[in-house]
């Protein structure tokens, strides 16, 4: 079968608003279906088997993006390497890097999906998840992580089509994917009756479809972004490329993962009701979220090509324009979550008491909800600018140590669970002033 041609959308040259807005929009898209996947087993789950059972997977939620995140920065660390290498027309580099990307997916795969299942239990019963909840987490955490190839694999694979400027067809694979996955949970939840267990599974099944499509359409392109089978192995200089830029974004997203972990054992100390609100509302926010998500996915490509290219002031335009944006849209969502939180909540749950939980978090994080826009564009900015370090340390400090010491002080003499909700506020800001501060000393783009 003849190759297709290959796709590189060099983001050097041309309207940088226009670039950045037509690369962002289908990875809004994409985002969009892709936030699906929990939301539809949430929706599902806690209207067909109630309250207990979309506890146990909203426990789960925090504990699975744990170790998916550090995954999606290791390959957004390959994603960088490859638009640096097209923007400076380093076609031999680009084939390499792809290959070790792909290699590296592989290996991950293995990791996730033993170490997955075999810590399930324990790690569960270390954040104090309710004990009522506690058997049907385990089987939904065990069997989400059996496709783990799945997810792992589909971000490193996206991650190549992102860097040649191709959000298009990763929001074909997520459409498709999100689809069947609404169609497999209806099947195995409601008339099957495998309870969480097959909201897991059908999620799985839904990502190793998307996955398999990305794969399918590096092998069939031409250039050097084809994906050859039998050329996939690790290059030693690609490798470490990789692991200088994805390695700090991925420890930057399981250190913020694993301060929501310890925050989330805090909140499984109130009970199953506490648990479902809450996990109701971060679905809601995942939502919100999601013009931010995709104008943070779209600006280290376009930073990194331009900045492959020579162009540092192309990159400082583009990052200014998408920092402003995602703010904006970030500061009107989170009105809309603190006015209109009953009645979203009550879409997945009706109980009062978890509308009540769940509001309660919308109302107090929702005014602020621009802080946490603007430090993940400013982290998206340093990432493009292979400045992930930099980031990462920021993070760690304001999202990670700060909240573990505010949260350890605090209930010592406060149990209430309005804690948990002004912490986030509290850390975004100081992330927010860390990340001005940096910007303006260091001169990032000259």
């Amino acid at each position: 079968m003849a190759k297709a041609k290959s796709e590189q959308t060099l983001m050097t040259e041309g309207p940088i608003r226009a670039q950045i807005i037509r690369f962002a929009l289908p990875l809004f898209l994409g985002n969009l279906f892709q936030q699906l996947y929990n939301t539809v087993d949430s929706l599902i789950v806690g209207n067909f088997l109630g309250s207990s059972a979309l506890a146990a997977v909203s426990s789960s939620g925090n504990l699975i993006f744990f170790v998916v995140g550090f995954f999606s920065g290791m390959a957004m660390g390959g994603s960088v390497l490859i638009a640096r290498y097209l923007g400076a027309g380093e076609n031999e580099n680009v084939e390499a890097a792809v290959h070790t990307s792909a290699a590296l997916g592989l290996i991950f795969s293995a990791v996730m999906t033993v170490s997955g299942i075999a810590l399930a239990p324990s790690v569960l019963r270390m954040m104090n998840t309710p004990p009522d909840v506690l058997p049907e987490s385990i089987t939904y955490f065990r069997v989400y992580f059996c496709g783990s190839v799945g997810f792992v694999m589909y971000n490193f694979l996206v991650g190549i089509l992102q860097a040649a400027g191709d959000s298009r067809h990763p929001l074909y694979y997520l459409i498709t994917s999100s689809v069947l996955n609404v169609v497999l949970d209806l099947i195995f939840v409601t008339q099957l009756h495998m309870g969480v267990g097959g909201a897991a599974l059908a999620t799985g099944i839904s990502q190793l479809t998307s996955s398999y499509l990305a794969l399918r359409r590096l092998h069939h392109l031409g250039g050097p972004l084809h994906l050859s089978f039998r050329k996939i192995r690790l290059n030693g200089k690609m490798v470490r490329g990789v692991l200088r830029l994805g390695l700090p974004s991925g420890l930057q997203n399981s250190i913020i993962a694993f301060s929501n972990v310890l925050i989330q054992s805090y909140i499984n100390s109130f009970g199953s009701a506490a648990v479902a609100g809450i996990g109701s509302y971060q679905k809601l926010e995942g939502f919100g979220f999601l013009p931010v998500t995709s104008f943070a996915m779209a600006l280290p490509a376009f930073i990194s090509q331009n900045l492959g290219a020579g162009k540092p002031d192309r990159a400082r335009a583009g990052a200014r324009f998408g920092i402003a944006c995602a703010t904006v849209v970030a500061a009107l969502t989170g009105i809309g979550f603190a006015v209109f939180g009953p009645q979203l909540i009550a879409l997945f749950d009706r109980s009062p008491d978890v509308i009540c939980y769940g509001t309660g978090r919308a109302r107090v994080v929702g005014p602020f909800f621009a802080l946490v826009a603007y430090t993940h564009m400013m982290a998206a900015t340093l990432r493009g600018a292979q400045r992930a370090v930099s980031s990462m340390v920021i993070m760690l400090m304001s999202w990670c140590v700060v909240r573990i010491l505010v949260l350890a002080i605090t209930s010592l003499f406060i149990h209430d669970i309005a804690v948990t909700y002004w912490v986030y506020p509290l850390t975004w800001a100081l992330s927010s002033i860390a990340f001005t501060i940096y910007y303006r000393k260091e001169k990032i783009f000259g």
